[in-house]
């Protein structure tokens, strides 16, 4: 009998954090993961673009809602190369937040949408790679 009151103590201190507890549901951030593009320089009038650069084409993968919130990237291609990707909207959980560069770095270095999952971020990294397959194939049409 001794022990049972301690017990009931201990347990009601540790689950009135539980009880209190509410999650973010449905708050997103807007973070810039990579820096804008330059912005295209101004050619003389008459002047012709120099051979081979192709101009940067921004297009924005549609907004996928998961369970942890909305995700949507921008992807900047010069040609048919990515050279940027910025998360336009993705939720506000930190290990969504540490996964962002590890993800942008892999589609940077892939080219494609075919990157790993980040470890804690499963469902955020699905959504990114569904938004950006889409922003790819948008590319390509």
């Amino acid at each position: 009998m001794k022990r049972v009151l301690p017990v009931l103590a201990l347990t009601a201190a540790a689950l009135i954090p539980l009880w209190r507890y509410e999650p973010s549901l449905g708050t997103t951030t807007s973070v810039d993961a990579a820096p804008p593009p330059p912005a295209p320089s101004a050619t003389s009038p008459g002047s012709e673009p120099s051979p081979g650069s192709t101009p940067a084409k921004t297009v924005q993968g549609p907004t996928v809602n998961t369970e942890k919130g909305p995700v949507q990237v921008e992807v900047v291609f010069e040609g048919d190369e990515i050279s940027a990707v910025r998360l336009l909207r993705q939720p506000n959980h930190p290990q969504t937040t540490a996964a962002v560069p590890r993800l942008i770095e892999s589609t940077l270095s892939a080219q494609s949408a075919d990157i790993d999952t980040v470890t804690g971020a499963t469902i955020t990294s699905d959504g990114y790679r569904e938004s950006l397959q889409a922003a790819i194939d948008a590319n390509g049409a």
